[in-house]
């Protein structure tokens, strides 16, 4: 935890606003209050959103062998993209605002102390094929379904699914399990494949893709669930911990 208070300085200088919200009696939406399962309506009327820039310092992410970008640089510019066009209507909180590592239950814990929001953790991904191409978006509780399905329908308005994209997608990670908040993770692109690397490399395309994330919490905030389809059944599964198999 040698991370933590630092990181909480930080992110309290970097607030887009300094309104102060808790509660789930402040704002009078749904799913703010803190909740360990997550099996519940989805949030509306939140005013709080923590932006988690994946990876960082120690822990470079993926690299692209196409163009030479780390997967902390990208992640941590669409972060502060997206806080720009969040400013003025939400609070935010970054997890980081450099290049510094943050062990994962750190951010998970700095995540949980935050009453009335959401987390959206911001990812570049990679595979061992360079045929693999696409946006995903990952959840696991039941409360952030409508959230991860605004973001994919979004990124996929600005890079058309393909064949072999996996969309959305249900996965128990730590940072789609273990927060105590609605919470997803958006894998933007693969750092792998040539054509996708060179579109994540620009910033107006990046800059696009902040857009269409902070389209999708602007409209969760204010409509919830509404036009998002059923919500997926309950599942009781543990906390996601370091030691599980992958893809557990």
């Amino acid at each position: 935890m040698r991370y933590l208070l630092p990181i909480l300085l930080s992110c309290l200088v970097a607030s887009c606003s300094t309104t102060s919200f808790s509660s789930r009696e402040s704002s009078g939406g749904v799913s703010l209050a803190l909740d360990h399962w997550g099996h519940r309506p989805g949030p509306q009327g939140f005013q709080t959103v923590i932006i988690d820039a994946g990876h960082g310092g120690r822990d470079s992410g993926a690299v692209s062998r196409h163009t030479g970008d780390y997967e902390k640089h990208l992640a941590l510019d669409t972060a502060k993209r997206l806080a720009d066009k969040l400013r003025g209507q939400f609070r935010t909180v970054f997890i980081r605002t450099g290049d510094s590592f943050v062990d994962l239950d750190d951010r998970v814990a700095l995540a949980s102390r935050q009453g009335g929001a959401i987390l959206v953790s911001l990812h570049y991904n990679s595979s061992p094929s360079s045929q693999v191409r696409g946006p995903e978006t990952y959840y696991w509780r039941v409360d952030s379904h409508g959230l991860a399905t605004r973001i994919q329908r979004g990124l996929e308005s600005v890079i058309p699914a393909r064949s072999g994209n996996l969309g959305l997608r249900r996965r128990r990670l730590r940072l789609t399990r273990n927060p105590q908040i609605p919470c997803v993770l958006v894998e933007f692109g693969y750092l792998s494949n040539a054509g996708e690397a060179r579109l994540c490399a620009a910033p107006g395309h990046r800059d696009r893709l902040a857009s269409v994330v902070a389209t999708a919490i602007r409209t969760q905030a204010q409509l919830g669930d509404a036009g998002t389809g059923p919500k997926p059944p309950p599942l009781n599964q543990p906390l996601s911990r370091p030691t599980d198999p992958p893809g557990s």
